[in-house]
């Protein structure tokens, strides 16, 4: 395949972000001395900035990390969670069972917390130096690029339903223009004030740090929050902010190929990923041919089979038993694989299995009898990943939108929105509860053989996530392509499952394609059963796929960047 994109090598260190400025701001840091983390963390909020409208400061930012000095991985959740005055029946009972774009949505602002946890454990710099470039692109502006001009204007009017989202998004009363310079002050302002309470500090870098937390979680930034919450019918309350911290973990993990594969904790869909590669290990895949029907039909039966499981079982593991031990074991998948038929396809999706008895068939899912479809799809979230020298590894999924729920007057933050991933229904795993966080689609991960390879990956992308990450994965380790070769392979993702979002989509059986692929493993696949629908050649529906393979011993970090969205990788 003609690459569409040279891969981008280095001997040192290599950042792979969702833009190149953000990708750049992380290289600096590095440059100047820094580890993965801190340029991570740099390109995670600048990301916040650059993409404001699919990556909120004030959003959600998952981490997994490898650290080479204890040579552990682990995740930080980056997730916050309903503010504890929600009551669990409001929507079913105010609302019809749905949870309307609003006020209502907001959930408690975990991405500050994790960047500044990330830098306190694992980094070296201030959060004052991580945060220097996302100041001066907020502040000073950037050039509007042509997919977040697109995406603006798609969904113009939703952001017109809120004043203070007006006045950043569409400015001059109409969405910005490809070429213009767009500014963030209010948001600006904000990452000075917390830079300036960290420098106005008199302690250790590690106090600083913690003084810029306060400013956000206890400052006036807090204030403006709740102050808004309060006049406006929202939820969030003092409390929330202050007692809020982030959750340090140990990643789960299973061994592939050889390859221990490392994900975050069901409280994300992260695991799923892990399951359908459980999945498919005993498959012949290479015999069956890269992209051909039979490859395509068999990952896309393990994707239904796992999100059937993530979606009766996934959910905040601090208020339910998610047997998640049992979901990604071998025995419970050798039994579920024997569901993937080779001449058929589910016509929707199938029921959840049994893992504590380790049995195939389970529980039937409620509700799935009729096909349910709503608007135009909401283009969301971006990544990260960085190697350096000293063999550290960062992986983080920044996100939130900026069009589902008003920004904060005079801040430039739209406080997390990421309630739309929870059900009204009560009985359903990620249910609205107080202080219970919501699943969450964003989903770092990362692979290490060891004395061979490590691969940070991940991508935006929704429910797309995990199904354009496993392709990938298996790019890389299965069919032995470079990253940037594997990124830009043709993909397919299905929505045989209900949408983590609401009001929750459902499209039995429907299969997207890039029309890349053959005409005639379409038609192979229609035969089988899947309702084959065609995207174009390239599309950001199939994600921005970013990933780095390091060499061992070897040292040397190859980036893939997805050539689908403005994902950019630089190395040295």
């Amino acid at each position: 395949m003609t690459l569409y994109r040279p891969a981008i090598t280095g001997t040192r260190h290599t950042i792979v972000s969702g833009h190149y400025l953000a990708t750049s701001a992380g290289f600096q840091i590095l440059e100047s001395g820094g580890n993965a983390v801190d340029a991570g963390c740099a390109a995670g909020i600048a990301l916040g900035v650059l993409q404001s409208e699919l990556v909120n400061f004030a959003g959600v930012a998952p981490i997994i990390l490898y650290d080479a000095q204890t040579d552990r991985v682990h995740t930080i959740s980056g997730l916050g969670s309903w503010p504890k005055r929600m009551t669990s029946n409001l929507f079913a009972e105010q609302f019809n069972g749905q949870i309307p774009e609003s006020i209502l949505r907001t959930v408690v602002p975990a991405a500050p917390d994790s960047w500044l946890t990330a830098l306190e454990l694992f980094g070296t710099m201030s959060f004052s130096e991580v945060s220097a470039a996302a100041r001066r692109f907020a502040s000073e502006g950037f050039v509007m690029y042509p997919l977040m001009a697109e995406n603006i204007d798609r969904h113009s009017k939703d952001f017109g339903r809120w004043e203070s989202n007006s006045e950043i998004y569409l400015p001059n009363g109409r969405p910005p223009i490809v070429g213009e310079i767009f500014i963030q002050a209010d948001l600006g302002r904000t990452l000075q004030y917390m830079a300036d309470e960290e420098s106005a500090c008199t302690g250790d870098r590690v106090d600083g740090l913690q003084a810029a937390r306060d400013a956000f979680y206890r400052g006036d930034i807090a204030s403006k929050i709740i102050e808004f919450h309060n006049e406006n019918g929202g939820f969030l309350r003092a409390d929330d902010l202050e007692e809020f911290r982030v959750t340090v973990e140990n990643p789960l993990h299973i061994e592939f190929m050889g390859t221990d594969v490392f994900t975050c904790g069901p409280w994300c869909q992260g695991p799923t990923l892990l399951q359908i590669l459980k999945l498919l290990e005993r498959f012949d895949l290479t015999q069956m041919g890269h992209n051909s029907p039979s490859y395509i039909h068999t990952l896309t039966e393990a994707i239904k089979l796992a999100f059937a499981d993530r979606h009766f079982f996934y959910g905040d593991p601090q208020f339910i038993n998610v047997p998640i031990d049992a979901l990604i074991s071998t025995r419970y998948n050798e039994a579920r694989e024997k569901l993937i038929r080779p001449t058929e396809a589910w016509p929707g999706l199938p029921p959840a299995g049994d893992p504590l008895n380790y049995k195939a068939y389970g529980q039937n899912l409620d509700n799935l009898d009729n096909e349910l479809s709503s608007g135009p799809k909401n283009l969301d979230t971006s990544y990260v990943c960085v190697t350096d020298s000293a063999g550290n590894i960062f992986s983080c999924t920044p996100s939130d939108v900026a069009n589902e729920s008003p920004v904060i007057p005079g801040t430039g933050l739209c406080p997390s929105s990421r309630g739309s991933s929870s059900w009204a229904n009560p009985h359903h795993a990620s249910s609205v509860q107080a202080g219970k966080r919501p699943r969450l689609t964003p989903n770092p991960a990362l692979a290490i053989h060891k004395n061979h390879f490590s691969l940070p990956f991940g991508t935006p992308g929704g429910d797309i996530q995990v199904q354009a990450m496993i392709q990938c994965f298996l790019n890389v380790v299965l069919w032995q392509m470079d990253p940037q070769e594997a990124v830009e392979h043709p993909r397919f993702g299905s929505y045989s499952f209900p949408n983590t979002f609401e009001p929750h989509d459902y499209h039995p059986g429907k299969l997207m394609i890039e029309s890349r692929l053959a005409d005639d493993t379409i038609d192979q696949l229609l035969e089988l059963g899947h309702k084959v629908e065609k995207w174009p050649d390239w599309t950001w529906e199939a994600g921005g796929v970013g990933m780095i393979k390091t060499t061992i011993p070897e040292k040397i970090h190859i980036g893939g960047a997805d050539p689908r969205r403005p994902t950019y990788a630089i190395g040295w």
